[in-house]
């Protein structure tokens, strides 16, 4: 691997949903002074770097990704100067501020919106899409049309999410500057790279009815961060991508994206986002398998990630067990973030959070989860309805962080009633009761990440896969004579053949594990150096 893209092999990254991570001002929404209250926490975690969701002045039509200034922060979360402050506190640590880049659409609040819906004359019309009539049958990805009817101009604009999100239009020259501007104006004052929301979405195709991947795709990415001072900044992009077009976009020499997530695994143990199905771990290890070696054979970095905030908690969505749901947890993240890759957590997987059941419809307040209940009432009962809803909602992700134990606190997340309530599970699902466990997800993700950043064949060696049992996972991590063995079992207990040679335990969520029995209990870990 080229040595410029080598050097963020040894980031950490982690998410942070701002409005749910930590009140710092008490006024019940997350802000920048409660994330740099807590950067000591993510920086002994073993955190290196922050992806911070949208912070920019917003309407909240899809809580901060329907953007109305991008070069300002929203008062709910702090000044731009706070933001200076805590960016100059996480350099000093050696941290990186990854910015949430939201650029295939604005919110209908943004200057630039108001004055084109307001005349075809305005300077801004042709910022966005428009047309007489509906062009195509798209529907919104929150149920819909894509396609809203504007009285003043008598046409239609597009929005491939909510209405309050109408999509810009790229194949505009001037829209590219606009944005240029704004990846130029965060990188001046500090941020480090950036999370690219929907950047597959920018390129259409009216004629062949596509969205996604659209003909000018990689033009429109070598524009704006093939330039020379953008070089060295991190870009990861939320795109819908195959092989091909992953080698496409952040192939060696292509000037366009570091890398991108790739989703084909959160996919796993269900039919569509509200529907369960059967699973097997195992599944799972197949993908990531498959793509150690795609990205392997292709010099491609990998993003190693399980949860975010579009999604419900993936071990609790698909462990079937609460019994064991600490030996899931764990094993879940040494089968993944032991892997060559990026790794990538969410707020709340380190302890273990878990999603939420509520109990109506009333209580959800996603604007997707809100789509799909529209698009399927009188379909279903709205008992069945509810239990989908539940079951995939992105709010399971969102609800604030709780890091105490007591609800008279606010669970140490800020002093008042939250935006939104705390999880039903948080009296017995929180950081501090997690910490004082004897099984404790927070201590193993921490001795995970510290043996990463100890570890230089975990970071940057080679994999190989050695499994020979299909409920399992042995796999092997080499680099200039390091090699370290990782194995996984999974549903039931067996035993595992680990090979020839001495080997010295670093790493179990067993306890009472002593060496390198051939025995594994259900989900349990074991990680060796090989001597």
């Amino acid at each position: 691997m080229e040595k410029s893209r080598e050097k963020f092999l040894d980031l950490v990254v982690y998410e942070v949903y701002l409005r749910s991570f930590k009140d710092g001002n008490g006024d019940g929404i997350g802000d920048l002074k409660g994330l740099r209250e807590k950067l000591d926490y993510l920086q002994e975690l073993g955190v290196n770097a922050i992806w911070l969701t949208p912070c920019y002045k917003s309407p909240d039509a899809d809580n901060g990704y329907d953007i109305a200034d991008y070069c300002s922060i929203d008062k709910k979360y702090g000044t731009l100067e706070e933001w200076d402050e805590l960016v100059s506190d996480m350099h000093a640590r050696g941290m990186k501020m990854i910015m949430d880049l939201v650029v295939n659409h604005t919110s209908d609040k943004h200057e630039w919106f108001v004055s084109a819906r307001s005349s075809k004359d305005s300077p801004y019309h042709d910022y966005y899409m428009w047309a007489d009539k509906p062009r195509n049958a798209w529907r919104s990805c929150f149920g819909g049309s894509a396609w809203e009817y504007n009285e003043q101009t008598d046409e239609y604009y597009l929005h491939l999410f909510t209405k309050g999100q109408p999509d810009l239009n790229w194949e505009n020259p001037k829209v590219r500057e606009e944005v240029k501007k704004v990846v130029d104006f965060w990188v001046e004052r500090g941020a480090d790279g950036f999370r690219c929301d929907v950047l597959d979405h920018i390129s259409k195709d009216f004629d062949k009815g596509i969205y996604i991947n659209g003909p000018r795709l990689h033009e429109y990415l070598k524009d704006l961060f093939g330039r020379k001072h953008l070089s060295k900044i991190f870009t990861v992009g939320e795109c819908q991508s195959d092989e091909n077009s992953i080698v496409d976009i952040c192939g060696e020499g292509r000037d366009e994206l570091t890398c991108v997530f790739q989703f084909s695994h959160i996919h796993l143990g269900r039919t569509d986002k509200w529907t369960d199905a059967p699973f097997k771990i195992a599944d799972l290890r197949d993908i990531l398998v498959s793509w150690q070696h795609f990205c392997e054979k292709n010099d491609l970095l990998y993003m190693l990630f399980t949860d975010n905030h579009d999604q419900a908690r993936f071990a609790d969505r698909l462990c079937k067990d609460r019994e064991r749901y600490y030996e899931y947890a764990t094993c879940l993240a040494a089968t993944v973030f032991l892997l060559k890759g990026i790794p990538f957590l969410y707020q709340g997987q380190e302890f273990g959070m878990l999603n939420d059941e509520r109990k109506s419809v009333d209580e959800f307040n996603d604007p997707e989860t809100w789509g799909f209940y529209r698009d399927n009432q009188g379909k279903a009962s709205e008992k069945e309805l509810l239990d989908k809803m539940n079951y995939g909602s992105r709010d399971n992700a969102r609800c604030p962080v709780a890091w105490t134990k007591k609800a008279a606190d606010g669970y140490g997340f800020g002093s008042v009633r939250p935006w939104y309530p705390f999880c039903s599970n948080a009296e017995k699902v929180n950081l501090e009761t997690d910490m004082q466990s004897e099984k404790s997800v927070y201590r193993f993700y921490q001795d995970l990440l510290t043996l990463r950043k100890e570890t230089h064949c975990l970071r940057y060696g080679t994999f190989e896969d050695l499994t020979d049992k299909a409920d399992s996972f042995v796999y092997a991590r080499s680099y200039q004579g390091e090699k370290i063995l990782v194995a996984c079992n999974y549903e039931k207990a067996q035993e595992l053949c680990l090979g020839d040679g001495t080997k010295e335990l670093i790493l179990t969520n067993n306890p009472s594990r002593k060496g390198d029995e051939k025995e594994f209990a259900p989900f349990e870990v074991a990680v060796y150096k090989m001597k």
